[in-house]
């Protein structure tokens, strides 16, 4: 019996939920790890794991494949491989989470970014045999990139090698020489086995000479990422509707009479009744009358709720502008400075147009300049890169063809973010952070 399960149900916080992601290289064992968390938490059902042991026999395996539970998709079983990302459920007496299984493969990192853009926690898996790849200082670079401040570098199959605790100490300590600069708030170094479920869950009889905390102890404890700060107010527009007095509802909040109303989701911030907000682009000043939902009128509302604002002043706007806090406007210009992460196969034409879209907002623009390339594995800056390939970083320089409102991506990951699009194919080329 864990520790855990010792304490009476009365004495455990309820730290809330927690998203955290697991990445790497290639076969390091991130499918098998979230089959072993939830597995040894009680979170699968009977009829799941009878699932698991069908398909294990099937494939001709002696015990049950956890990995098969994150690998859904029929391509990632024929390879054993992780191609979409999976997400995955689970509660303990202390939290409720939500994981992210992230492929490891480099032509997927773009499923990585978009697990690791929501996550609290990084959990970056390690072979203990073969030590850091190249991937591995990727994923723990784009980690930070997105914002996630915490990670835990779990070197896994530590059951495998014959010194465990140095080839611990060895991982642990490269590791930190690459990770210094990269500035995370926190990196948690926990060995395990997730085959065999040693310091996942339970600790196990093999690691008696580490002290520190199981997985999950940790990730039960993890603070989550949610912004502390008071951010201004940033509301995209989506849509922008005329409400007829013949239309409206009893108690809908909608007055007789007809009038514009603009619909979207708060990405950061409070609006209440009186609020004094610019329309961007027109730059025009407006005071928030009303602010709408489904269930009715409210006195106010915060980021991520769906609303209708109505305002005292008829705005000529449209979908993908943006109205902001009048006192904390952001940088609303053309020349944007950005790191981006080119995800495409085919390599960046500098002279061609691209489509950014930013929000709900998308504009065609162009690379003024690819300021430098930086090196994943040694951290040094590249200068003045010609092209970017699959997987680069770089610092760059975009000039779109209109206006768009952005804010740094440390202090809005909202605003701050954008993704790149090849107008040709449609393809999604690239991830972009503003500076």
């Amino acid at each position: 019996m864990s520790a855990r399960e010792l304490l009476p149900e009365a004495q455990l916080e309820d730290h809330g939920l927690l998203r955290f992601l697991t990445c790497g290289s290639v076969d390091d064992g991130k499918s098998t790890l979230i089959g072993r968390l939830l597995l040894d938490s009680k979170g699968l059902l009977a009829d799941q794991i009878t699932g698991l042991e069908a398909a294990s026999r099937r494939r001709g395996l002696p015990e049950i494949d956890l990995s098969l539970l994150t690998d859904g998709l029929l391509a990632e079983r024929e390879q054993g491989i992780t191609i979409d990302v999976a997400y995955r459920y689970f509660a303990t007496p202390a939290r409720k989470f939500i994981i992210g299984d992230s492929p490891g493969h480099a032509q997927y990192t773009r499923n990585m970014v978009t697990a690791a853009s929501t996550a609290d926690v990084a959990v970056l898996l390690v072979d203990a045999r073969h030590g850091l790849q190249p991937q591995t200082r990727r994923h723990a670079y784009l980690a930070r990139w997105v914002g996630i401040p915490r990670v835990v570098l779990a070197v896994n199959k530590i059951d495998l090698v014959d010194d465990a605790r140095g080839a611990f100490e060895r991982i642990r300590t490269q590791f930190h020489q690459f990770a210094t600069g990269l500035g995370f708030a926190e990196v948690r170094e926990i060995p395990l086995s997730a085959l065999r479920g040693d310091m996942v869950v339970e600790r196990g009889d093999v690691l008696r000479w580490y002290r520190g905390p199981t997985l999950l102890q940790y990730l039960e404890s993890a603070p989550a990422r949610h912004d502390e700060q008071a951010q201004p107010l940033r509301f995209p527009v989506q849509r922008v509707v005329r409400v007829a007095g013949g239309n409206a509802q009893p108690g809908s909040g909608y007055e007789i009479g007809e009038f514009r109303g603009y619909q979207g989701t708060i990405a950061s911030g409070r609006v209440h009744l009186g609020d004094a907000v610019v329309a961007l682009p027109a730059g025009t000043r407006a005071h928030v009358t009303e602010i709408l939902t489904p269930d009715g009128p409210l006195q106010q509302a915060g980021a991520d709720m769906a609303v209708t604002l109505r305002l005292d002043t008829q705005i000529d706007l449209s979908r993908g502008d943006l109205l902001a806090a009048e006192d904390a406007l952001p940088y609303h210009g053309q020349d944007i400075a950005a790191e981006v992460c080119w995800f495409d196969g085919e390599p960046l034409v500098p002279e061609r147009p691209y489509l950014i879209k930013h929000g709900c907002a998308t504009v065609r623009a162009r690379f003024a300049a690819l300021d430098h390339r930086i090196d994943v594995d040694s951290l040094r800056l590249v200068e003045r890169p010609q092209t970017l390939h699959m997987n680069d970083i770089a610092r760059v320089q975009l000039r779109a063809q209109h206006p768009l409102a952005v804010d740094p991506y440390t202090s809005n990951r909202t605003t701050g973010a954008f993704i790149i699009i090849d107008e040709a194919t449609n393809r999604t080329v690239a991830a972009g952070t503003v500076r």
